[in-house]
């Protein structure tokens, strides 16, 4: 095999469509874009959505639902399994620990701490918000949970009520 006999897979050239070529052709005069309107001349485009002048779809249905994506707070998430991991006994845990260590990598978003995994070492973990189950492991392991910018009226220390 060489260039000289290199040609398309049968079918896979078609000739164009000569549209306007006189009423024989069976695609004379209007060339199938039918009579008069928009969408016979050139350079003709409509918008997405457009139904010819019909309500469209998008504005015939009712709105439904609530969307509050705005104002939602969002956290980066931290197990007590991978504080576990990466903390020795008796450690501080700060966001900037958190950030150093690999576990956070968002500057911007707060830190929640879930109660993945079990936690045999005392750490004084200080977070935005902890899950309950989470801050009873760190006491129970004689650790601390320490929130920071607790709602007014919250306790500081996310300790459970024994």
């Amino acid at each position: 095999m060489d260039l000289s006999n290199l040609k398309p897979a049968a079918g896979a050239k078609q000739k164009r469509k000569r549209v306007g070529r006189g009423p024989g052709s069976g695609n004379g005069k209007t060339a199938g874009r039918g009579h008069k309107g928009a969408q016979s001349r050139s350079g003709y485009s409509f918008k997405r959505g457009f139904e010819g002048g019909q309500m469209p779809l998008h504005r015939r249905v009712p709105k439904r639902g609530f969307n509050n994506s705005e104002f939602r707070t969002e956290y980066a998430v931290v197990n007590l399994d991978q504080l576990e991991a990466v903390f020795e006994a008796g450690a501080e845990v700060t966001l900037e620990s958190l950030r150093q260590a690999g576990l956070v990598r968002s500057q911007r978003l707060k830190v929640k701490v879930l109660g993945r995994g079990e936690v045999t070492k005392a750490l004084t973990v200080h977070a935005h918000k902890f899950s309950g189950q989470a801050a009873e492991k760190l006491a129970a392991a004689g650790g601390r949970a320490e929130a920071l910018n607790p709602p007014v009226g919250a306790a500081t220390s996310a300790e459970p009520n024994v």
